[in-house]
């Protein structure tokens, strides 16, 4: 296996967090037959670990690859959440995941439209989070993913429920010419 193909694979199993990845998508994405990417991987696995400098390790767990971190830093990592750490959210963060929470499933164009600005990237940081996921397709052309949060999401707001949101202002609008209407 070349060096190329391990950061891909490195990468994807960073990515893919505690979740993994099994086989079958790992052959997908690379476009690698199974039966060819498995003594692959294993081959993978063994080289990855052998690594003693590394604070992580390759493993296969339930039908999925993953990274996982080594024994050695279990203290360490106990550590640092037992620490009172706050998650610092920029605005257009707070803002994306607001629109997602109240008007979900939601598009990337409707969110668009109420932020005014673009959200592809910010989308993407919050689904690394895990804070938002896809939650299917609309059935209108193009297809666009809708997105809502996640559980994640609850637990960094410690909502129990979506209910718990505070209600949104009452705003009435106006038209073109100064008229108000609902």
């Amino acid at each position: 296996m070349n060096n190329e193909l391990k950061a891909i694979i490195e990468g994807i199993l960073f990515v893919c967090g505690d979740e993994g990845v099994t086989l079958a998508q790992l052959a997908d994405i690379l476009t690698i037959s199974q039966e060819s990417l498995q003594p692959m991987m294993d081959e993978y696995i063994m080289e990855y670990n052998q690594q003693e400098e590394r604070g992580m390790e390759a493993v296969y767990f339930g039908h999925h690859y993953k990274l996982v971190s080594k024994a050695l830093c279990h203290p360490y990592v106990q550590k640092l959440f037992e620490q009172d750490t706050t998650i610092q959210f920029s605005q257009a963060a707070l803002e994306t995941l607001a629109i997602i929470a109240y008007n979900q499933p939601v598009t990337r164009v409707e969110i668009e439209d109420i932020r005014g600005v673009s959200c592809e990237m910010m989308l993407k940081k919050l689904q690394a989070r895990g804070l938002i996921r896809e939650a299917g397709r609309l059935d209108t052309p193009g297809l666009p993913y809708t997105y809502e949060v996640t559980d994640q999401f609850m637990d960094t707001f410690s909502l129990k429920s979506l209910a718990e949101l505070p209600a949104l202002p009452d705003y009435q609008k106006v038209t073109e010419e100064g008229e108000l209407f609902d």
